[in-house]
């Protein structure tokens, strides 16, 4: 993983290129972002800068053995911590058919392909959905038994602990430690979205390094160079996706689900109460995948996000395109007032909240499309 393959974010890597040079890089880092953000790329990304045979003057030279092995994660210096279920019977049973799943073999191919994705991808991807998950005390013993023996290559030995916030308290505790006074020429990264579930031992004993979220004009230049997409394309997409990669590349798929227009349909079938419209907008949208119902409710709160700062008179800030402008002008003018687009915002950001934990999708936006009718709804008068 190189800097040069992280879309923007120049000032943050230069900040770490310099910590590195001055050797004023400290012997355990908290890597931390926003959801989407590049907190695992740009923690992987300077263990490759470190653990580089040549380094250049901003990155790591790619094609060094060390750069190499890295490219896989595969270098012998570099370990991984990360969630994990607890043993069960079934998974002894599966060991026992040689059905072992190699989850060292899953995290590398998940940083690499996917490092914008989130703890939730992780459990999908490994069918975790009904376990629980922690880092072990058994895990952190693991640790300092790794730590505690000599690199293979002779340079740095790092230890990246992805998603710390599920340490387990007895396993946080056991490592306070070896995170205070490690071995020589030990690196710790700590990498997570939720530094604020950290316990205070843990965060006093590290250098925070924030990841910003990305820019929209960097989510753009990323999708356009990746997917090859239209530039008019990924400027519907990025204002979406508001600095989080990870939507922004799920939403690829889903581009004409997304649309603005999409929505005008549905709020204007909410505002007339027609009752048969609203169902069909609920069917239609079930029958999407769940990337694509995120991306709805996303798009609804993008528009009452440009409604707010029409109103306001803050054109300059707007993220939509020209030809959504007049929808979102007359919606503010005719239909929404600050109370409106508060109450309708909140409704539209609780439902992503409980799609994001498997609520049922057709009462999730039935619900939703009659609580947005009741809030659009002019007062009737006497």
């Amino acid at each position: 993983m190189l800097f040069s393959s992280i879309p923007g974010l120049v000032e943050v890597k230069e900040k770490i290129v310099q910590a590195v040079k001055n050797n004023h890089l400290a012997h355990a880092l908290l890597f931390h972002g926003p959801e989407g953000s590049a907190n695992l790329q740009m923690a992987l990304a300077l263990a490759t800068y470190t653990l580089c045979q040549q380094p250049g003057e901003g990155d790591s030279c790619g094609t060094c053995p060390s750069c190499q092995k890295m490219s896989r994660l595969v270098h012998p210096d570099m370990n991984f911590v990360f969630p994990m279920p607890g043993e069960s019977k079934d998974d002894e049973d599966d060991e026992k058919k040689g059905k072992k799943t190699d989850f060292p073999a899953s995290f590398r191919s998940f940083a690499t392909t996917t490092p914008y994705n989130n703890v939730s991808d992780w459990i999908y991807l490994n069918d975790f959905e009904k376990k629980q998950l922690n880092i072990s005390r058994g895990a952190a013993r693991q640790i300092i038994k790794t730590l505690s023996l000599k690199s293979f290559e002779g340079g740095y030995k790092i230890m990246l602990i992805w998603s710390p916030e599920y340490l387990h308290n007895t396993a946080a505790n056991s490592l306070l430690k070896i995170l205070e006074e490690p071995p020589t020429k030990t690196l710790f990264i700590l990498v997570t979205s939720h530094p604020e579930q950290l316990l205070t031992t843990i965060l006093s004993r590290t250098q925070k390094v924030m990841i910003r979220a990305f820019s929209d004009e960097e989510v753009m230049q990323h999708l356009m160079q990746k997917f090859h997409i239209t530039r008019d394309t990924a400027m519907q997409i990025a204002p979406l996706a508001d600095g989080n990669m990870r939507e922004a590349e799920n939403m690829i798929n889903q581009v004409e689900d997304v649309f603005t227009r999409l929505v005008r349909d549905w709020f204007r079938a909410c505002y007339s109460v027609h009752v048969n419209d609203m169902l069909e907008f609920v069917e239609k949208f079930s029958s999407k995948d769940k990337e694509a119902q995120k991306s709805l409710l996303l798009s609804g709160i993008n528009v009452i996000r440009e409604v707010m700062l029409d109103k306001s008179q803050l054109a300059e800030l707007m993220r939509s395109i020209d030809s959504d402008r007049e929808f979102i002008h007359n919606l503010g003018v005719h239909v929404l007032d600050e109370e409106k687009l508060t109450a309708i915002y909140e409704a539209l950001n609780e439902s992503h909240y409980h799609l994001e934990r498997n609520a049922n999708v057709r009462i999730l936006f039935a619900d939703l499309s009659f609580r947005l009718a009741r809030i659009m709804r002019p007062m009737q008068t006497a």
